[in-house]
This record gives C-alpha cells, structure tokens and sequence, in this order.
C-alpha cells in the first residue's frame, strides 16, 4: 500500500473535487484506469473506494476528479474536510476503460472521471486525424466537469445534454436512441461508456438496437 501526500485540493463543480497528490515512482497505469483510495486517518483506514487516476502515467503527481455525496456520511463527505498535506492510502490499479481505437466517449456525470486521462493523452500523443467524440450527460450547466479544458481539447466534437436545465448551448433531455441518431454516423467505431449504471444499461441497450456489436462497446466489467 502507498502513501500519498495531498499537494492540491480544491473544488471544481459544487460537489466535485479535484485532489494532487505525491506519486510512487514504482506506480504503473494505463489512462483510464483506478485504484483504491483510503483515507489515512483513524477510523478510515478500512474504508477503501475506486477512483479514477485522471492524471497521466508521466506525469509527477496523481491527480483524482472526485464527486462528493455530503448526505452519504461517508467516504467523499470525509475527503471535503482534507487539506494539503494530509495523507490518502492506495492500493492496486485496475479498469477495463482504457484506450483500444478511437471512437466516441459517453459519460453521465462523475462517470467522466476514466475519460478524462483517456482524452488527455490522445490529446498529447493522438494522430492529428484521430477524431474522438465525447457525449456528456449532467444535470444542470454548473456539473459539467473540466468544461474549458474539454472544450479545447475537442472544440465541436464535445457535446453536451442537460437533464434538469435548458439552455442556448446545449441540449436538453436524456441520451436516448433519437440522441445517438443526431450525433453517431459510425457504428463501426469504439464506444467508451461509463455513468451510472442505469445510463450505461439504456444506453448500451440503444447502441446495440442501433447496430453496433458487442466487441465495440468497452464498459467497466
């Protein structure tokens, strides 16, 4: 088990937090990929949870987009108290969500998190023609996570749907069927899809209606 130093914590939505940290110079990860984060204190100690390291493998540091649950009483409410300095235990790496071949990204709100290592490096190391698409889906306007950075990276091929908002700039409802239609011209390609699981069973159920096969949809397993 490794110990991390927090460098660097702040919030970056009302209810995520973006959290650097000191980097084991033994740690090996693919982008997109996790680990089990413990808090080191006493009485957290045991209280394991996945996150998504969404720094890059060569970066110095390790870099965790986490959304808090403060009702839950739990594990994220703890990390809103953690400043500099303070200290997370970690353990294994794992994750199915890693890059095969370009394609289009889906993600419902937190579920961002494996995407957004994924995206910066084939924003770094991608073909110039690579062309990846990322479909996010939130709540309202104030959830979209790291929206100017992912702006940049993929200027038109970011593509944003709000549940509980309407706005000029971006479209209102659910990612259904009718929504894939509008924004998939290739059902050839790859879909990463990570959200909550009843997004990611809907939408999976829809992608496969629409055609694609089985081998071209990567999801956590």
């Amino acid at each position: 088990m490794n110990t991390l130093k927090i460098t660097h914590i702040e919030k970056i939505t009302p209810d995520v937090l973006q959290i650097r940290t000191s980097k084991p110079s033994d740690l090996e990860f693919k982008p997109g990929q996790a680990t089990e984060l413990f808090i080191n204190q006493e009485g957290w100690k045991d209280e394991g949870r996945p996150f998504t390291f969404t720094s890059l493998p060569e970066n110095d540091h390790l870099e965790f987009v986490i959304k808090t649950y403060p009702d839950h009483n739990g594990v994220t409410e703890k990390l809103l108290d953690l400043k500099a300095g303070d200290e997370l235990l970690q353990t294994d790496v794992f994750g199915n969500i890693y890059f095969r071949e370009e394609g289009t990204f889906i993600a419902g709100g937190a579920g961002l998190t494996p995407l957004i290592a994924i995206l910066r490096n084939r924003n770094k190391y991608g073909d110039k023609n690579e062309n990846n698409k990322l479909i996010f889906a939130n709540k309202t306007k104030e959830d979209i996570i790291l929206k100017d950075e992912l702006e940049q990276m993929l200027g038109s091929n970011f593509i944003n749907i709000l549940s509980r908002e309407k706005t000029e700039e971006h479209e209102h409802g659910q990612i259904d069927q009718t929504f894939l239609k509008k924004h998939i011209f290739n059902l050839q390609q790859k879909f990463y899809i990570c959200g909550p699981d009843p997004m990611i069973e809907s939408v999976v159920k829809d992608l496969k209606e629409l055609g694609v096969d089985d081998e071209n949809i990567i999801m956590e397993e």
